[in-house]
């Protein structure tokens, strides 16, 4: 199982661009802390790059700005590419949730509260505590 779900702060407006065939893509930075502090005493912040696509991407561009605390809920993802002979790794989350806990620096068209849900869709299959088989 590959789930994460992370609190933290946008770092900075989502980048919004569109794949050679037209689909939306955001990409945006959250500031994580971390539960612990160091041996200064002092908490440690994560910075988590994530992604988000399609519908969930449109949304994300539209209302989420620089300074908004979010829930993301995605799935970890590695990927490599190769620059001037040196492969180069990148470790972020690709969203399939992002939920807004404080508006802080968001926007919002509509007037939403400060809870909002963007689900980017349904899941293809959910598990029911009465499956007794695993669906592959």
């Amino acid at each position: 199982m590959n789930k994460v779900i992370l609190i933290g702060r946008l770092t900075k407006d989502p980048n919004m661009r569109y794949t050679p065939n037209s689909v939306p893509v955001a990409s945006f930075t959250i500031a994580v802390d971390r539960q612990y502090k160091n041996q200064n005493g002092e908490k440690e912040t994560d910075f988590i790059n994530i992604v988000a696509w399609r519908k969930l991407a449109e949304t994300v561009g539209k209302h989420l700005k620089k300074g908004a605390r979010v829930c993301v809920c995605g799935a970890l993802q590695t990927r490599s590419y190769e620059q001037d002979g040196v492969r180069k790794y990148i470790t972020e989350v690709v969203a399939d949730e992002a939920t807004i806990i404080d508006w802080n620096g968001a926007q919002s068209s509509q007037g939403a509260s400060s809870d909002y849900s963007f689900p980017q869709s349904e899941p293809l299959y959910q598990l029911d505590e009465t499956d007794d088989e695993v669906p592959f």
